[in-house]
Parts: C-alpha cells; sequence; structure tokens
C-alpha cells in the first residue's frame, strides 16, 4: 500500500527545504514510516507550512495526483494542530476514498472532537503496530475495526479501543526513515544526526506532556535501546548519508536516569570512535538531579568523545522549580554539574524558560543570575508556551490566563501570558534582552547585540520572514558557521 506522512512546521524561511538540519526530524512518523517500509509498504512525505495556503494546496494536489496514496497519516503539535485539521478537510472534500490518520502527543492527549475534524481515525500512543494493522485491514478491503490505541469513525459513530501495552523491546524496529525527509532538507556541510536512545521519561514535569503519557498505556513507560543497536545506527548514518561535521545528538529525555546503561553506552561508543578514521563527536541531555554524582558519568562521556551536555535548568528560582515545575534540585547542584562538566573539558548548554505561571519579575532575575554564573557556552531560551493536556496547561485554565488563541502563535517566541507579577510585556521585553543582561561585559557587545536582534525580529511573525531570509545570504551564514553563536 501507499502511505503518505504530512507533517507541519511553522515554516519562516524556505518552503522547498524548510529543515534546515537532519537532527530536526520527527521521530515518532519516522519510526511509523520505516516500520511499514520493513512490511512491504510504500511511503513518502510532505512538509507543509501555516504560512504559505496556496503553496501548500499546489504541493497537496501535485503529491496526490502523482503518488496517489490509499493512507495518509498525520501529526501536529498543538499550535499546529488546526492547520492540519484544514488540510484533512481539504483532502477529504477533494479525495473521499483517501482514509486519513492522525496521531501524535496533542491527538494522543486531547482525543475527543479530533474525529470530526475530517479524519477517519486516531491514533492514542505509539503508532507502528496500529498503523500496520490498519494498513493490513484497509489492503483486505474490509472496514477498519477493533484494532488497538485506535479510535475509529464507524458512521456516526467512534470506537474507541483501548490501548496495547508500551512496546518494550526498542530493538526490535528498524531505524527511522531518514530518506523521506532529504528532499525537505537543505544540504549543509555542518549538519549534525541525531539518534534516538530510549523513549519516556520518570519526571512529573509539570510543563511536559510525558506525565500524562505515560498513563496511556500499560508497561514500563521509561525503555531504553540496547548499546550495540545504538552503534548499529551510528554505523547505518555514516555508511548512507554524509556527515562532514562527524557529530551526532543522542536523544533522550535523560542520560543520567540509568547511568550503568549510559557508561556502556559511552564505552562502546569509545570503542566504535578507535575503529573509524575521523573521530564522531556528540552531545546529549543531563537530568540534573538533587545531590547527583555525575563524575563516573561525565568521565565515561569524555573518553567516547562528547563535546557538550544540554541542561535544562528552566529556571533559575528554586522557588519555582519545586513549587510550580516540579524539579526538585538546588542552584548549587546545577553550578556543581556544570563545574564537573568544565574540568572534563565539556561545553555546557542550558534550556531556560521565561514567563511561566507564578513566576515574577524577581525570580527572572535569578534565571539571569545563574547564567551568569555559570556562563553556559550556549543557550536555547524560549518564552513558556502552555501546551494542552499538561498540568500547567489546567493550572493557566484554572486561573484564567489562557486567552482566545489568535491563530499567529509564534510558541516560545511571542508571550502568551498576562501573569500578575510578570506581565505579557515585561516576558516579551525581558526574553528579547536576555543575552545581553546574561553576557554584558563578558561576551563581544556585537555578537550579544546580534542574539537580541535575532530574539527581536524571531518575535514577530512577519519580521521572522525577513531574518531567516536574511541570515541565508551567503557571507552571514557563512560568518554564522565560522563564528558561531559567540
Amino acid at each position: 500500500m501507499k502511505i503518505l506522512f504530512i507533517y507541519s512546521l511553522n515554516i519562516v524561511g524556505s518552503l522547498a527545504k524548510p529543515l534546515e538540519s537532519p537532527e530536526q526530524i520527527q521521530f515518532g512518523i519516522s519510526y511509523i514510516s520505516s516500520f511499514l517500509k520493513k512490511h512491504g509498504h510504500q511511503t513518502r512525505m510532505i512538509v507543509l507550512s501555516r504560512t504559505s495556503p496556496k503553496n501548500n494546496r499546489h504541493i497537496l494536489d501535485e503529491y496526490l495526483k502523482k503518488f496517489s496514496p490509499e493512507l495518509i497519516c498525520f501529526t501536529a503539535v498543538s499550535t499546529e494542530y488546526q492547520f492540519i485539521a484544514n488540510i484533512a478537510k481539504y483532502i477529504k472534500e477533494k479525495w473521499p476514498n483517501i482514509y486519513l490518520l492522525v496521531g501524535g502527543p496533542y491527538v494522543s492527549l486531547n482525543p475527543n472532537g479530533i474525529l470530526s475534524d475530517g479524519f477517519d481515525a486516531l491514533c492514542v500512543g505509539e503508532g507502528e503496530n496500529p498503523a500496520l494493522e490498519l494498513v493490513s485491514q484497509l489492503e483486505k478491503g474490509v472496514l477498519p475495526s477493533t484494532i488497538p490505541n485506535l479510535w475509529i469513525k464507524r458512521g456516526s459513530e467512534i470506537e474507541k479501543n483501548l490501548p496495547r501495552p508500551f512496546l518494550q523491546d526498542l530493538d526490535s524496529l528498524p531505524f527511522p526513515d531518514r530518506e523521506m525527509w532529504q528532499e525537505w532538507t537543505k544540504e549543509r556541510p555542518g549538519a549534525r544526526y541525531s539518534v534516538l536512545l530510549g523513549r519516556g521519561c520518570p519526571f512529573q514535569c509539570t510543563y511536559c506532556s510525558n506525565h500524562a503519557l505515560k498513563k496511556l498505556a500499560s508497561g514500563s513507560y521509561v525503555r531504553f535501546r540496547s548499546p550495540d543497536n545504538i552503534i548499529e545506527e551510528i554505523k547505518d548514518i555514516i555508511a548512507r548519508f554524509p556527515m562532514q561535521k562527524r557529530e551526532i545528538y543522542l536523544e533522550v529525555e535523560s542520560f543520567g536516569v540509568d547511568k550503568k546503561w549510559a557508561i556502556e553506552l559511552c564505552s562502546k561508543l569509545e570503542s566504535f570512535n578507535k575503529t573509524v578514521n575521523q573521530l564522531l563527536s556528540f552531545g546529549v541531555n543531563l537530568r540534573i538531579m538533587p545531590n547527583a554524582d555525575f563524575e563516573d558519568l561525565l568521565v565515561a562521556c569524555k573518553k567516547a568523545n562528547f563535546r557538550f551536555i544540554n541542561i535544562g535548568l528552566e529556571s533559575g528560582s528554586e522557588r519555582v522549580r519545586r513549587e510550580i515545575l516540579k524539579r526538585n534540585y538546588s542552584n548549587k547542584d546545577v553550578v556543581n554539574t556544570v563545574s564537573l562538566a568544565r574540568k572534563h573539558s565539556l561545553k555546557v548548554a542550558f534550556y531556560n524558560m521565561v514567563g511561566l505561571p507564578g513566576e515574577t519579575v524577581a525570580d527572572f532575575k535569578e534565571t539571569v543570575e545563574i547564567n551568569r554564573t555559570c556562563l553556559p557556552d550556549w543557550h536555547l531560551t524560549g518564552i513558556f508556551f502552555p501546551y494542552p493536556g499538561t498540568d500547567l496547561y489546567f493550572l493557566c485554565k484554572e486561573k484564567g490566563l489562557l486567552k482566545e488563541s489568535s491563530g499567529e502563535e509564534i510558541e516560545r517566541m511571542k508571550a502568551t501570558l498576562d501573569l500578575p507579577g510578570f506581565n505579557k510585556k515585561q516576558i516579551q521585553r525581558n526574553y528579547i534582552w536576555f543575552d545581553y543582561y546574561v553576557y554584558n561585559g563578558l561576551k563581544p557587545m556585537h555578537k550579544i547585540l546580534g542574539r537580541v536582534l535575532r530574539a527581536y525580529f524571531m518575535s514577530k511573525p512577519y519580521s521572522a520572514i525577513f531574518w531567516k531570509k536574511l541570515l541565508r545570504l551567503p557571507l552571514l551564514r557563512s560568518l554564522r558557521e565560522r563564528y558561531g553563536e559567540y
């Protein structure tokens, strides 16, 4: 059977090549695609953007005529969902015989009402086996039914099938389908690839959907692939794709959850690097935990040629982390981990959030202070966005902080909440000037102001398009690639 995947991004640059790097592929549909290919089916991919409605319909019409899929699978984050639903309605009106399936975390956590948006079925939870069973029934010409994880439209009724347990043997899955993303990804010499190490997270962070997703099915939610299976995927990437940068980001919620497994993987990576002509470097996310000792893990990371670790600081206020985010560690824990990483010559990046419900201007200043203390080599700072299905979304709803959607959200770059101790204008201004507050007097001013300007332009829909185009000019692109962010 021919299956088409449709993925949407809030693209403000090239519509023809919207992905800046192969690191940006969406793993969920990539695994489903490779799983279906393993069982003899054909798949293709379309990446669309709500910023260009006319182009979207042209792309859709062209692909649907040439590829003639019998099934289309959709996924989208909450801010992209309405756009995807409109695409589904357009397809259903013009090609009523194509079966439409939608899934992903947003749909899994908010399934009610979804099947009134033009879809024939939705998937709650993991999608590999449900998609394959759906394809098998469609091939037989029968009306799909009794497929665990799927809610299926049957006339005016909805068949709500119970979920199957979480897939435990991740090694049994084929490697994610990277080929289908290639026509949508820019060819950049410094591009980095990513490898998913496992699924699930044991923590209860209130801004994240993991705490809700793990309730969707039975069985262990936190699962890791074997180190040998991960090494085999890395070999596969090297063999099939150009890697001038020779760096791989190891995607996992936290590398420190199972230290024995993590150290074993580092040992395997160290051994693998001894077999190649040009060393691979790595990066990974490390979750801070109270009084955690990461010495042996970071020693192993350095031996394996890790270049950096990402740390989710989120807020520099211990009160905000403890009472609002359910992240119970001290600023001393953060400083100690950063010092330990630097001791082993690892670069450190911070994730920060601005404008969390309950945050005040004083709390924000604490975030600036610990960033100035630790001086991350780079940071990914965003404005809090209340994703439906998360604890903080319900808190914002309860406190009347949610306003009607404008349909122009730039998630994590534009303030959406007006807080009693941190109003929307203050949130936006402090987000834009964050680099100045943190690095003033410590980094070159022209680079700081460049980051400030970037934050300003990227927080506005139309100027964001101009900024993206500006960064693609050959001179600016070469300067950015040569000298980096700082």
